[in-house]
This record gives C-alpha cells, structure tokens and sequence, in this order.
C-alpha cells in the first residue's frame, strides 16, 4: 500500500484513506480556520420551557412514533441503570426516560419494502406490542394521528384532519410496529438549568456513565434489528448532530437502520482485509501513532485523527476483532464509548457532526473492529469534489491532532473525561 499521507514542498498534503481509498488535499494555509459555527448572540429561552423545545423532548413524547424500550436510572440495579419495555401511552408521558428507543416516523427503507421485496412479516414481540400500545384510549388517539402524518405525507394535497378508515389505520400501525429504522433519543435538549440556546447537550457534555449507557443501548438496538429481520445484511448506525451535518432537531440522538446489502465500502474492505488481517491494526492507530497522530487510548479502545476523510476526522477502534459489537463485555463497550464521548467533548458542541458506526456484520467472518469516526461538518462539498472526487480538507491531521490533544488535556485536568483514558504521548 502507497504512504496515505505525503506531504509536497509547498506544505499541500496528499491524503488517501487506506480503508476506502478516498483522495483528500489539504491546501497551506487554511489549517487554522475556525471550525465553529458562525457566532450569534444566543437566544434566551425559559428553563419551564426546555423539556418541550422539540417533538423528541420529554414533554412532547407522544410526538414521537409508540416507544419500544426505554433506559431508566435505578439505584436498586447493579449498574445503575434498567430498561423498561411494553408500556402503554399513558404511561410513556407519565414519566420521563434518560434513553428512548422509537421508530423512525418517515424510514428509509419502509415496512413495505422489506414485507413486499422479502416476505418479511413482524415478530411475535412487535405484534403483541401492537395490540397492547392500541388496547388503551390514548394509544389509539397517538396512533390515529401519527398515521394521519404518514398517510397526508405520501399524497398530493393531503390533510392531516382527514379521517382514516379502520383499514389505513391498521396498516400504518404495521409500520409504526414494526419498523427497521430506529431512533435512540437522548433526554435533554438543553443542559439543566440552562437560561440560553448555547447550552445544547450534546454528546460531549453527557457524563461518560452517561455516554457508556447510551452507546450500549444502541448496540442493543443494532443487535435486535439483526435478529428480528434475517434478511437485514447491515445495521447501519449514525448520529447527525445539528442541521449543517443532517440533524432534523437539534437533540441528541442516533438512528439504526436496516438495509439489504452490505454496501461497496464494506464489500470493498471485506476484500483487503480477507488478504491482510491486520488492516485496521497497520493502517489504523498503528500508521497514526507513526505518523504522530495518536490522540488517547482506554484499555481496549484507541481514538486517531482519521486520514482521507472528506472532513476533518477522528477515529475511535475497539482492539477487539474477532466479535460482533453485541459481544463485546461490558467493559470493552465502555471503554469505546469512552474515547467516543471524549472525541465529542473536544470537538465541543457548537461544531455540526457526523458520528459513522463500522463494524463486522454477522454474514462476515473476518477480523473487523467496532469503530467509529467523527466527521467535522465544517465545509461545503462544491464543484471541484464533484467534478474530480478530490476533496479539499480544510484541517491538516497534525492540526486536528493539535486542537483535540490540547482540549483533552484541560478536559482531563477538569474530570469531565472518563478516568481510564490515556492522552498519546
């Protein structure tokens, strides 16, 4: 493999990602550009009013499609935590969850496609959910309405006060049910007590216990779309973090999504890494840590600033190989979620995102880590990258790795970063 990283006289940097093959040109003098949004005086909002900013806030839940499951904190648990399943509407808003797993309201791919392109139909589980979530009056207003939004979505001039027969209503629910692209929703919009808009929560300033339980309970997520749906090759995981990377809210949270292929990076990489083993190990934190571009490590995790990215990018590799992300212990996911939450609290919260799960699908039975990688949304793709697939980076690696390193350290020092972690030296 060529030298991912070649530097020319002038200071242009020539970047090729060894994992996919990407071009990234990182022109002189741009490196220092700020990477937050453009600065506005923040608005003031009304703390009485922060749990019902948007339609995922804990006020506004039955906004959202009927929850599947739920994390809740409990001092009786052995961990401090417990999920909580098959509640009805009423006692969803009853109570507030510091997690929610939901169904995306407009999929990806639908519950038709994947009942009428494989014959796949809902589990025992999903049904027995239904009918429970429509026994009670609320469940069935919550329902009827959210099925008023799919059916005026998909039709020319449709009306949300339009009445659904028994039949559309029944078939919507099948796909408010049975869905194969979810929604983990974090609790807070804002930070406790905030006054202003410029306290988002985002994934940095949860706590990192907070931040294990919320990368575990989208394992968990990942790992149930596979085994509910056996024609479900990947399980795509994803978080888009304010409007410039994608977000439709500006709230916490991930999505999974099913689809049937395994898509061209993954076949791609599948092929290197069946002729050499250790891809992600040489051409990961290992060709980092040559490279001087090791940022911090936990016991069984690692986090690098990424090469080839069409943004600027940290990576974040579990050492572990040769499982699924579902068989991790708990500390190996810990220790994952950990750098994860320490990447995003450099980065900081103003900065759009996208946070880009990877992993070893169960069809593939080959050495492939748990990882991530943490895209900074801080320029516009234009015609030059259409036109050649070239992509002008703004940010250097070494200035990336500079920004992030200098910001863990003050974070460590302040005890906002999990005890584990490890600055590169």
């Amino acid at each position: 493999m060529l030298d991912p990283l070649t530097t020319l006289p002038d200071g242009t940097i020539k970047q090729v990602n060894p994992f996919t093959g990407t071009k990234v040109w990182t022109l002189p003098g741009r490196g220092r550009r700020p990477i937050e949004r453009a600065a506005r005086p923040p608005l003031p909002i009304d703390p009485a009013d922060a749990d019902r900013i948007c339609a995922f806030c804990p006020e506004r839940v039955l906004e959202t499609t009927p929850e599947i499951a739920r994390r809740v904190r409990d001092a009786a648990a052995a961990d401090g935590w417990r999920e909580v399943r098959g509640l009805a509407a009423e006692e969803v808003a009853a109570s507030p969850a510091e997690f929610r797993l939901v169904p995306n309201l407009f999929e990806i791919l639908s519950y038709d496609y994947w009942h009428l392109t494989h014959g796949w139909e809902p589990t025992a589980e999903m049904t027995a959910r239904r009918e429970h979530y429509l026994s009670t009056p609320a469940g069935r207003e919550h329902v009827e309405r959210l099925a008023r939004i799919r059916v005026a979505a998909r039709s020319d001039g449709g009306s949300l006060d339009e009445p659904l027969t028994e039949a559309e209503v029944d078939r919507e629910a099948s796909g408010l049910f049975a869905g194969n692209h979810l929604l983990v929703v974090a609790r807070r919009h804002f930070e406790e007590g905030a006054t202003d808009d410029s306290r988002l929560r985002g994934s940095g300033r949860l706590t990192p216990e907070e931040h294990r339980e919320y990368v575990g309970f989208s394992i968990d997520a990942m790992h149930g779309v596979y085994r509910d749906n056996e024609h479900a090759r990947y399980v795509s995981v994803f978080q888009n973090w304010l409007q410039p990377a994608g977000a439709s809210f500006d709230h916490l949270h991930k999505q999974v999504v099913a689809i049937d292929e395994l898509g061209a990076d993954l076949e791609r990489q599948a092929e290197h890494v069946s002729e050499q083993p250790d891809l992600y190990e040489r051409w990961g934190w290992r060709y980092a840590a040559e490279r001087g571009l090791l940022v911090a490590r936990t016991p069984s995790a690692v986090a690098f600033v990424g090469i080839g990215h069409r943004f600027p990018s940290l990576e974040v590799h579990s050492l572990v190989t040769d499982r699924c992300p579902w068989e991790l212990t708990p500390d190996e996911v810990a220790d994952f979620a950990d750098l994860l939450h320490a990447c995003h609290a450099a980065t900081g919260v103003e900065v759009p995102s996208n946070e880009e799960w990877h992993h070893r699908p169960p069809s593939v039975d080959l050495p492939m880590p748990l990882r991530a990688v943490l895209k900074w949304r801080i320029s516009t793709l234009a015609g030059f990258e259409g036109g050649t697939k070239i992509y002008v980076n703004t940010v250097s690696p070494w200035t990336v790795h500079e920004r992030v390193v200098t910001r863990l350290r003050e974070l460590v020092g302040a005890g906002a970063v999990a005890e584990t972690l490890r600055l590169a030296d």
